[in-house]
């Protein structure tokens, strides 16, 4: 079967309802997606699939028709994405187990909602655990890329001032 992961084809030859998660792990080598739980409760798994957020850990690769994403095609070393970003400087990660599908799901949110309420992270986040309880900074990690991504409005962009 094809994939395509992080921007990259990849034939593997796996049984169809492999879970993506071990395909990614065991056959391609990108170990960012964690294992937690194994059935899609966890979130450490996380993965986008056409920009979707998504559990690795529960969806057959078989039933992989478009482009996936993992941490390590979200950004790179030196483009870090805005997410990836804030999550540095709130220093969230504690263990650090469960933060790629933190940062999955969080970039997720920020694709589809560039300025979301608290209520509307706390809704995106919830099902991704952490032992660490670093639920606040992930909150102010959220709120930071937001405003770090936000477009300039007219008036900022147009150099007016208030």
């Amino acid at each position: 079967m094809r994939l395509n992961v992080n921007g990259r084809p990849h034939e593997v030859d796996v049984e169809p309802e492999m879970p993506l998660l071990w395909v990614l792990r065991d056959e391609l080598g990108i170990t960012g997606p964690k294992y937690g739980c194994g059935i899609g409760f966890c979130g450490a798994c996380t993965v986008h699939i056409d920009g979707q957020p998504m559990r690795a850990c529960v969806t057959p690769a078989s039933a992989v028709q478009g482009a996936v994403t993992t941490i390590e095609g979200l950004g790179t070393p030196a483009a870090l994405h805005a997410v990836q970003r804030a999550w540095i400087e709130h220093q969230v990660a504690q263990c650090g187990y469960c933060q790629s599908g933190q940062i999955m799901a969080a970039a997720a949110l920020l694709a589809r909602n560039a300025t979301p309420s608290d209520a509307d992270i706390d809704d995106a986040m919830s099902g991704h655990l952490c032992r660490c309880g670093t639920y606040p900074r992930i909150r102010a990690a959220v709120k930071a890329a937001a405003t770090a991504t936000a477009k300039p409005t007219a008036q900022a962009s147009a150099g007016v001032s208030k």
